[in-house]
């Protein structure tokens, strides 16, 4: 048993005793499947405190021989798996956390040198009977056990990205290039390898660093096909931890939910544990990093970076090309480039079904909110959002003067000359302005409803405030906008809501470019 080179279960069983844990321990039956076989080579990448790590020392805790892990998953699903007895503590594992040896070393431009020195040394004692060189690597002590012995490694490489993420030395980078293809690109170390487990926060870099990992599976926060509710609570999993432990699962879908994989809603289980612990919702996983990862990937502000910004800001989805970044932190050409940065580091969720991005719930957006406030450029952005909470009370006392002049101001911001007239540019204005509506109300666009589609419903989930039904006319009156949500019986689809509700025409008129609204209570 070793720090590296097979070593014990404590990290998981230390796991083990926290206060939540969800058992996702029938991942391991999803990866023996990939065991010895050509999908042997998997790299996990996900944003941060999304339970990489946890996964990571599950499986060594599962395939070490420097333990028995018996008893330790003896209560969990993955016990009762037909699989489970089959690689149970049956291999070497070579275990390395690159993001903790890199913030750890002294000399960090001997990080390579030394981790290989440390891994040969522990080879030596628990295997005397080889005869290991002082100028071995890795790969050359994986070899000469699996030439003695036949027996076969499982290697785990934590946060394997952190030396790409960092500006580096350029002799570190060289040896970590050397050492990764010494591991995964020799055809004589493969027969060697039963499983190779990466994970990072950054999918395999398409340029340095790819033709060292090319033979990797990957799994990534754009798609993480049979893993995707291994890594991160679903929402089943949060449902019953609400149940559990008396904390509204509605609350914690608008805070905390938004990310898609394959059916399944991501949560960040960082939000959700600190969430339940704390008896409160904040914004957690925002206290573990800095907003400055947004800022400054939106100064560089690209054609067409600051509309798509805006149009996120204020609730809407945004068309992504997610497939021309290179995965490293200096190909940024385009604003799509930006935003597949942003899905992967977890400030934008990613739809793969109609490839678009959005800002994916309330925690997010408030580090988006926290980014704007400080940059030049979003200076007008950041007056709409702070001045939509007193357009909301405004609203809410019927001043329909006040609403019409603020949607003059965000209707010229969210849009240029050439889209000005667009019925979307007119919608972004109304949602940019009404922001602050997002703490108290369900926002629904397009909504079926009576005899056709109301453009905007707001529907609260607090007590005592008003629904709110806003329709949108172009060259009209507002009035004629009031007449059509009676007339086609809009508020039907309230049917079941008891309280008060608002009807809300706006009338936007092209040639002056001047909006006029007016506000009505339904009387039922």
């Amino acid at each position: 048993m070793g720090i590296y080179l097979n070593p014990s279960n404590v990290n998981f069983r230390d796991i083990l005793t926290r206060k939540i844990y969800v058992d996702k321990t029938m991942m391991i039956s999803v990866i023996n499947e990939f065991m010895s076989t050509d999908n042997k080579y998997i790299c996990i990448s996900r944003p941060r405190r999304f339970g990489k790590t946890i996964a990571g020392n599950m499986l060594t805790a599962y395939f070490s021989k420097g333990c028995d892990s018996r008893e330790l998953f003896a209560p969990y699903k993955i016990a009762k798996d037909a699989s489970f007895e089959s690689n149970l503590n049956k291999f070497n594992v070579i275990k390395i956390d690159v993001n903790s040896e890199f913030r750890n070393a002294i000399d960090k431009n001997n990080l390579i040198i030394k981790l290989t020195k440390s891994i040969r040394y522990e080879a030596q004692m628990q295997f005397p009977e080889i005869a290991f060189a002082e100028d071995d690597s890795i790969a050359d002590c994986i070899l000469k056990v699996f030439d003695a012995t036949g027996e076969k490694f499982v290697i785990i490489m934590d946060e394997y990205d952190v030396l790409v993420r960092e500006n580096v030395d350029k002799t570190l980078f060289t040896q970590y290039l050397d050492l990764l293809n010494g591991l995964f690109k020799s055809d004589t170390v493969r027969p060697a390898i039963a499983l190779a487990y990466l994970t990072g926060i950054l999918p395999v870099v398409r340029d340095k660093v790819q033709s060292k990992l090319n033979n990797f599976r990957e799994y990534t926060i754009l798609d993480a096909g049979k893993l995707s509710q291994f890594i991160g609570f679903t929402s089943d999993e949060v449902q019953t931890l609400c149940e559990k432990y008396n904390i509204s699962f509605t609350e914690c879908k608008r805070w905390y939910d938004g990310y898609h994989q394959r059916g399944y809603e991501i949560y960040n289980p960082e939000s959700i544990v600190r969430c339940i612990e704390e008896e409160s919702f904040a914004s957690y996983w925002g206290m573990t990093s800095s907003y400055e990862t947004i800022s400054d990937r939106i100064q560089q502000n690209f054609a067409g970076t600051k509309d798509s910004v805006v149009k996120m800001l204020s609730g809407e989805c945004v068309d992504v090309n997610v497939t021309r970044y290179l995965n490293t932190m200096d190909s940024f050409c385009t604003s799509d480039d930006l935003f597949t940065y942003l899905i992967h580091v977890g400030y934008l969720a990613y739809n793969r079904e109609d490839g678009t991005c959005r800002i994916p719930n309330k925690e997010v957006r408030q580090e988006w909110f926290n980014a704007i406030e400080t940059n030049a450029e979003y200076a007008v952005t950041n007056q709409i959002i702070k001045s939509s909470k007193e357009l909301l009370a405004e609203t809410l006392c019927k001043n329909a003067d006040a609403v019409a002049k603020a949607l003059d101001v965000s209707h010229i911001h969210v849009t240029s000359n050439r889209s000005y007239n667009n019925e979307d540019a007119l919608q972004s204005a109304i949602y940019l302005s009404y922001i602050y509506a997002l703490n108290k109300y369900t926002v629904v666009k397009e909504m079926t409803a009576g005899k056709g589609f109301a453009d905007v419903v707001f529907i609260p989930f607090v007590p005592n405030i008003p629904a709110m039904i806003i329709e949108l006319k172009r060259n009209g009156s507002a009035m004629s906008a009031i007449e059509q949500i009676r007339a086609k019986k809009y508020f039907d689809s309230l049917s079941n809501y008891s309280g008060n509700l608002l009807f809300v025409g706006i009338n936007y008129d092209e040639n002056t470019k001047t909006h006029e609204c007016k506000i009505e209570e339904f009387v039922k």
